[in-house]
């Protein structure tokens, strides 16, 4: 049997056969010598950059596409999409090296049996950096998932723009950013970064739903550590300027950061266990063992009879879904607000809870930004949501107004507002002034708003309440220390409860605490055919 290098016209450092010898080749051998030949071109394909690029990459700690897609996906589930593809470009030499797959890998399979598009940049072939071809193989994957009502998860890993290809790789990075915007809000978009995104790549990731990086191994930055030591005069290492840490915790910029790229993988695969494929269907339900009527007695004495003092919300939230199981999201960015998801009978719910136990679960900017993006993606994807509320009020103070805390905090309100999924709302404790409206009350449409007989709803709390009101009385007293905290304790009795509001149907009811799982779960099956409409429009203008 002749060989591939006793053909004339075969380029071996191409591993092809030139245009004018091709139809030749295809008339003169054999089937057989044919799906050799295939066989060969996909196996140089499935090397990405060759062994040696393979092995650094594996020194790294860092695993390559290929690999990185068999964690993600269903055993055996893959198909590629575009193995073939190879650039066009003939600047600067690049026409003696066209790679297969132009160092992205592309298709689509499934997680726990449910579809999935993916795309998975390969830093082994030309730094997995972005020219046109790249471009175009995962524009195709995002518009094929756009088609079929199916996710797009990236698995990014970039030196970013191709800079051999010039102004061709920033049109194929916009290119892809439209498809992001089309598609929000359509069908979920996840990002993971596995290692290097920097630049304009970092816009793709930002525009999707959900951040997922690797700590020690992956970073996000607009301009890297030298260009900010040259503008700015900082030194900052790569790590502290855009690392896994960094973005987790201070900017919020990445929804949760893994130890590890398998942590990072698996913990995609659990998210989308809880999403649907796309804002017209609903997220699977899962078969649960545990009771609709179980009663935690302890969640009657979590809430302290100091009104001062704080819990840990979180012990709250573990005592009533399913299993004691919740999927936390940006648990390090703003940890005095909680988002996430867990499961109640098996349905997938969005939870937003107020912290007591970080700056007495105050709302601030960024608590308010962190509870706004997860409200918004739970309506567009159909997810109820379900608010524990114990709140003392918005942020005082010079930073928060001048950084504005006004705006921000009506972003969360406006999420609220806007949202028309199922809205449960749970008064644990405290629910003061303007903040109580914006924690999905009834004014904004909540749909069952439970209280705690623990709950306090009030405009504000009674020593600032009494200080305005009684003034004149408690000054002109005989004894103005006494005075005041025997009114504090009238004004106590008299407005910090649940009753009054419930009197005005602002709290559809008084609730023992180990009555709530049971009490979720009927409302949610309640509301399981809610529809509202809000008016009609191009879009709303949220206060961004």
């Amino acid at each position: 049997m002749q060989s591939n290098l006793d053909i004339p016209g075969y380029d071996l450092k191409k591993s092809c056969y030139t245009p004018k010898t091709l139809l030749h080749h295809n008339n003169m051998h054999s089937n057989e010598e044919l799906f050799q030949d295939l066989r060969k071109r996909r196996e140089e394909a499935n090397l990405g950059g060759g062994q040696d690029r393979i092995r650094r990459q594996h020194e790294q700690g860092k695993l390559t596409a290929r690999e990185r897609l068999e964690i993600l996906l269903d055993d055996g589930s893959f198909e590629e999409l575009g193995m073939f593809v190879r650039h066009q470009s003939h600047e600067f030499g690049q026409e003696k090296n066209r790679p297969y797959g132009d160092g992205v890998v592309t298709g689509y399979g499934t997680i726990d049996g449910r579809l999935v598009y993916v795309y998975s940049q390969d830093f082994t072939v030309f730094g997995g950096s972005l020219g046109q071809a790249h471009a175009q193989k995962i524009i195709k994957i995002m518009k094929l998932a756009l088609e079929n009502g199916a996710p797009v998860i990236g698995l990014n890993d970039s030196g970013g723009a191709r800079i051999q290809e010039g102004v061709v790789s920033l049109g194929g990075y916009a290119d892809i950013f439209l498809q992001n915007t089309l598609a929000s809000g359509v069908v979920p978009q996840i990002s993971a970064i596995m290692g290097p995104c920097a630049g304009g790549a970092v816009y793709s990731p930002a525009i999707t739903d959900f951040i997922f990086m690797v700590k020690k191994s992956s970073y996000m930055f607009v301009t890297g550590p030298n260009v900010v030591k040259t503008v700015t005069q900082e030194s900052v290492t790569s790590e502290e300027l855009g690392g896994a840490d960094t973005h987790a915790s201070k900017s919020g910029v990445a929804h949760m950061a893994c130890k590890s790229e398998a942590e990072c993988l698996m913990a995609i695969r659990e998210l989308y266990s809880y999403l649907p494929s796309n804002c017209e269907d609903s997220a699977p339900r899962k078969a649960t063992s545990d009771p609709v009527d179980r009663a935690d007695h302890t969640l009657d004495e979590v809430v302290p009879s100091n009104p001062n003092k704080p819990y840990e919300m979180r012990s709250v939230l573990a005592k009533i879904v399913d299993d004691g199981h919740f999927f936390e999201l940006h648990a390090d960015f703003a940890p005095n607000i909680i988002v996430g998801f867990a499961r109640m009978n098996g349905q997938s719910v969005g939870v937003v809870a107020n912290n007591p136990a970080v700056l007495a679960g105050v709302l601030d900017i960024d608590s308010s930004i962190k509870g706004a993006r997860f409200v918004r993606f739970c309506d567009a994807f159909n997810i109820p949501l379900l608010v524990f509320e114990d709140v003392p009020g918005f942020m005082p103070g010079t930073d928060q107004e001048w950084r504005g805390i006004i705006r921000n905090g009506a972003k969360l309100l406006y999420a609220f507002c806007e949202a028309t999924v199922p809205k449960i709302t749970i008064i644990t404790r405290k629910a003061y002034g303007g903040a109580y409206d914006v924690m999905n009350s009834k004014h904004i449409r909540g749909d069952l708003n439970f209280a705690w007989p623990t709950a306090e709803i009030a405009v504000m709390g009674p020593k600032g309440a009494v200080e305005i009101i009684y003034r004149r009385q408690i000054d002109s007293a005989e004894d103005p220390k006494s005075t005041e905290e025997k009114i504090i304790e009238d004004y106590r009795d008299r407005f910090l409860n649940p009753y009054v509001a419930a009197e005005y149907g602002y709290v559809d009811d008084v609730i023992e605490p180990s009555s709530t799982r049971t009490r979720v779960i009927r409302g949610l099956e309640m509301l399981k055919n809610k529809v509202v409409n809000n008016p009609k429009k191009k879009h709303g203008n949220i206060p961004l």
